[in-house]
């Protein structure tokens, strides 16, 4: 069920939502957060089916916060408009849908604030743009975690360098999440015969992305090793934008090969090479990962802090 309000308030929103409670049997019972998701009037709708589809694993409340930038919300009159989903438009969360205009859109604290599920942590999710510091942002003050995207930013791993001299616990980057599949399998190789010291590799994938950065660096913090960076040409790249590992030992070279979207080549010296899932995961999943833990990611900052210091 989806419920219209213009030219409303934020008390206006609570009220009905507690309307829709009652008349629905719509409770919070066994919400387990508060997303709050930070966009761009007409850009919400991808960010609203990715909740859904993690609320299926997260079940939460969803409070959508959208204006225009800064230079068109000058002109606008003052407003805000809300949606509220709840039901199959909804998922297994209630999704609140505020798209300021004008000024209000200056007081994103006060808007959300009085919609938040009490007691539960908050989740602060900017999909497309990011503030130039997450946890100091309006949103940001109030979450325990704060999810950026450097992939989507212009300079993409400028906005790495950024977050990583501004980081505070809680903070994490989808660029990192995107890893969590690679970072498995090379962990799983490194744990295997031959059981020798890497002396050093190569990542080759799509420079402009911000994912190879992070993996090289954390090779290179991991192993101690140089760690070298290359473009991989015309080569298959996922959205993480890697296309290879490989790793130098003694007796040869291990690698993990992107050869379709969603197929990896394993190669270990004196084994046969094998297949493995190398899936380029939605966004959904991305999001629904980084629900699972709410405190703060200390490889991570890790790999962040050890990535600015190679600048």
């Amino acid at each position: 069920m989806i419920t219209r309000l213009s030219r409303t308030t934020t008390a206006e929103v609570q009220r009905r939502m507690l309307e829709i409670r009652d008349e629905g049997g719509v409770v919070a019972l066994g919400r387990v957060l508060t997303l709050v998701v930070h966009t761009q009037i007409g850009a919400e709708e991808e960010a609203i089916r990715a909740a859904n589809a993690a609320s299926r694993e997260h079940p939460m409340r969803v409070l959508v916060v959208s204006r225009n930038p800064d230079h068109v919300s000058a002109r606008e009159e003052p407003r805000l408009d809300a949606e509220l989903r709840v039901g199959a438009d909804a998922g297994a969360s209630e999704v609140v849908l505020l798209q300021c205009y004008g000024e209000i859109g200056s007081h994103l604290l006060g808007i959300v604030q009085g919609l938040l599920l009490p007691d539960a942590p908050v989740v602060a999710w900017w999909p497309s743009f990011m503030p130039d510091r997450p946890s100091g942002s309006q949103l940001g003050q109030i979450a325990q975690r704060r999810i950026t995207d450097s992939g989507k930013q212009k300079d993409s791993h400028g906005a790495i360098l950024s977050l990583a001299a501004c980081y505070a616990p809680g903070d994490t980057d989808l660029a990192w999440t995107r890893l969590t599949n690679w970072r498995g399998h090379l962990a799983a190789l490194l744990d295997q015969p031959p059981f020798e010291e890497v002396r050093g590799g190569v990542v080759s994938g799509d420079l402009e992305n911000p994912s190879v950065h992070l993996m090289a660096a954390w090779l290179e913090l991991r192993l101690g090793v140089p760690i070298e960076k290359v473009e991989a040409g015309d080569a298959p790249v996922g959205s993480s934008g890697l296309h290879a590992v490989q790793l130098q030992r003694e007796t040869g070279e291990s690698s993990l090969t992107r050869v379709r979207d969603s197929v990896g080549v394993l190669v270990q010296p004196g084994q046969p090479s094998h297949h493995v899932a190398l899936s380029t995961r939605g966004l959904e999943d991305q999001l629904a990962e980084e629900l699972r833990k709410l405190d703060a990611d200390d490889m991570y900052r890790q790999v962040l802090l050890f990535t600015l210091g190679q600048r």
